[in-house]
């Protein structure tokens, strides 16, 4: 941008690094937002690949044993991977419902609400089930610890008991993220948030 003739030459200086810092501003706002894009991607990778595979494989081992316990005998171990695999992917579905908004919500009372209302819902929401997954998360991480502490073990495979439940507070830990990252989105962003990932499909409704 082109500075006035007419300023004097400590206006001009004060101008320049004024330019300079609101550039540097912008190149950091960008770098944080390719950052968070990123670690977005990762994470959703991470959540469809495991969902996808452990909804696969819990389909998969128990069809097997249907079909061993038809015909021969049934697999002894298969109860305690389903039982895992169960564990794992509601928790990992717990984080990834949240990021896409696939929670269970009063869709119908928010739409007939005015879009500022709206929001200021969605800001109460995310701020409540960020608190309380949270809390969640904490208990079950002390939960997981004393499991551990206490030394129990999987009667069929005989593996430490924790095992199973090391994937609870995580899930939980990261459905908070999610939920907070919704507040802050509805902070940055004119438009309602659902959540990180999904735009309110909010209407004008005319009489």
């Amino acid at each position: 941008m082109p500075l006035p003739a007419h300023l004097s030459k400590e206006a001009i200086m004060e101008k320049a690094e004024a330019m300079k810092d609101e550039k540097i501003g912008t190149e950091k706002r960008s770098i944080i937002f390719l950052l968070g894009k990123i670690l977005g991607n990762i994470v959703d990778w991470f959540e469809v690949s495991t969902l996808s595979i452990g909804t696969a494989a819990m389909t998969a081992i128990l069809i097997a044993n249907v079909i061993a316990r038809s015909f021969f005998q049934s697999i002894y171990f298969v109860e305690e991977i389903a039982e895992f695999l169960i564990i794992f992917v509601t928790f990992v579905g717990t984080s990834y419902a949240a990021r896409k908004a696939r929670h269970i919500r009063m869709a119908a009372f928010l739409d007939l609400m005015p879009e500022k209302y709206e929001k200021i819902f969605i800001f109460c929401i995310s701020a409540v089930s960020a608190v309380v997954m949270i809390i969640m998360g904490y208990h079950a991480l002390t939960y997981t610890l004393l499991v551990k502490k206490l030394n129990q073990s999987t009667s069929a495979l005989r593996l430490p008991y924790w095992y199973f439940l090391v994937i609870t507070p995580v899930g939980f830990f990261l459905a908070g993220i999610q939920y907070i990252r919704t507040f802050l989105k509805n902070i940055v962003e004119k438009e309602v948030w659902l959540s990180p990932d999904k735009q309110s499909e909010y209407e004008e409704v005319e009489y």
